[in-house]
């Protein structure tokens, strides 16, 4: 394995250039043992000696890629499986050890699961998901058939029955789907020494502890505890004197979304839950929330151009399938953008030079209006739009719109009068660019305000829309302009 780095070491994480070493490494082996195969195969058909060899090499391949893997942090192997086609993914996935398989199941994308979770037979499933806590179970669940989930509830404890049923309630989006049950609590009329003694006697803090939670006898939450105030204060101090009364709670019908914004907003690195009753039922920590991010973050870039999570090495008829509609929805829109300049037929026929400059209208009103649209989305994302400052945004963005058209215009027009010597074509183009621009403007922010009010996803198909409007209006300004003032 003379491709990995020096400094690897067996468990560590890798760091995003040496998980793409690692990755390289097991495609070296799968190309090296698919050369030798075709090797091997191109001799006699049936002779023995051959197959004894193809069964050597094959264990001696695998060994080398199970030696590897064993190495890798589950993160890491699902960063791998990802990258693999379908074939050598399942090749890869079945020389992983057992016990990562639960985590790396966890790791890798909703699509990649579903085909990791396909060529796995029951008892690996259940093997699997009995190494799970609640809160993880219930993220795997929906992928995992129900009579394997049944069976894992079976063998859980009465309290763990009630968290994963608790866990499996909340929809996704939510709080309560992503927060965890594994956090520490203590009374608010003991002492800060008994609360380290209590600590000692843990065999470790859960992940993310950055603060623990104070609660009464009817476990409702009455404050947090800072690790770091435990450890600078006197052992003698009470609970109540030193605990935060002011923390941010979160409620597990909360919007994870929402729940991701407070932690950027206040730099949290946990947050309670609590019911309706003001009692303690989990945390939420900063690693589930950089996943919501994520998450947030692929949907929004995928849905621009109108399209669903998909495996990477997917089956072409599932691809066809995520990918078609839109592109047949952009067809029709580019169909109409060509009748459209088709009926100034007799102008273009006239002033060829139009037909080069027309794109550059067209082109510089989609760019004005993806600018719009980006920023638009991203504010609706983060929760800075609302009813109480809408118009001003509009009004804003509208005048932002037309010192740039103006700005632009300009130049575009310079640009026209030296390559056609027409100073009325140029104030033609100056014209159809300001106009044009405002509209790119306008549909960039119409399109996801409108589809965000009625509860839609703000971003899917927004720029297919968007090229619709510039292209089409973009033509019919450019050349209607034209036919009223050149000819």
């Amino acid at each position: 394995m003379s491709g990995l780095p020096v400094n690897f070491k067996p468990g560590r994480r890798l760091d995003p250039e040496d998980a793409e070493i690692a990755l390289s490494e097991v495609q070296r082996l799968l190309h090296r043992q698919q050369v030798v195969q075709e090797l091997v195969h191109r001799q006699e058909e049936g002779d023995q000696r051959a197959d004894l060899v193809e069964s050597v090499l094959q264990r001696t391949h695998d060994a080398q890629l199970q030696n590897l893997l064993q190495g890798l942090h589950p993160a890491d192997i699902a960063f791998i499986l990802e990258s693999l086609p379908r074939d050598e993914r399942q090749h890869v996935w079945n020389l992983v050890k057992a016990e990562h398989d639960a985590q790396v199941l966890l790791e890798v994308g909703d699509r990649v699961r579903e085909s990791l979770v396909e060529v796995m037979d029951r008892d690996d499933l259940l093997a699997a998901a009995e190494n799970l806590d609640a809160d993880e179970l219930a993220d795997l669940a929906p992928d995992l058939p129900p009579d394997v989930v049944a069976e894992v509830q079976q063998g859980l404890t009465e309290q763990e029955r009630a968290r994963l049923s608790a866990a499996m309630s909340y929809p996704d989006g939510t709080v309560g789907a992503i927060m965890d049950f594994d956090m520490v609590r203590v009374r608010h009329d003991v002492t800060l020494e008994v609360v380290l003694r209590y600590l000692r006697r843990l065999p470790e803090l859960a992940d993310h502890t950055d603060q623990i939670f104070v609660v009464d006898r009817n476990e409702r939450l009455q404050g947090t505890l800072y690790v770091t105030r435990i450890l600078v204060s006197e052992p003698e101090t009470a609970v109540s004197d030193v605990m935060d009364s002011d923390m941010l709670t979160l409620q597990p019908h909360d919007e994870a979304d929402d729940a991701a914004r407070a932690f950027e907003r206040y730099d949290l690195v946990s947050a309670p839950v609590v019911d309706t009753q003001g009692r303690l039922i989990g945390r939420v920590t900063v690693n589930e929330v950089l996943d919501v991010i994520r998450e947030a973050s692929e949907e929004q870039a995928l849905s621009k151009a109108g399209l669903q999570e998909e495996d990477l090495f997917a089956p072409v008829r599932q691809s066809v399938r995520n990918r078609a509609p839109w592109l047949l929805v952009n067809l029709c829109t580019a169909g109409i953008a060509s009748f459209v300049a088709s009926r100034f037929e007799d102008t273009v026929s006239h002033i060829v030079i139009l037909a080069f400059l027309m794109s550059i209208v067209a082109g510089i009103g989609g760019n004005s209006g993806n600018q719009t649209m980006t920023m638009v989305i991203r504010a609706l994302a983060t929760g800075r739009i609302n009813p109480n400052n809408v118009r001003r945004l509009i009004k804003r963005e509208i005048l932002v719109t037309s010192f740039t058209a103006i700005l632009g215009s300009l130049t575009a027009a310079t640009i026209a009068y030296f390559v056609s010597g027409s100073l009325s074509l140029g104030l033609v183009m100056m014209g159809a660019m300001i106009a044009n621009m405002l509209v790119g403007a306008s549909i960039g922010m119409l399109v996801p305000l409108l589809r965000d009010r009625f509860g839609r996803d703000p971003a899917i198909g927004s720029s297919v829309l968007l090229t619709f409007a510039t292209d089409s209006l973009g033509f019919f300004i450019f050349l209607g302009l034209a036919t009223i003032f050149l000819l």
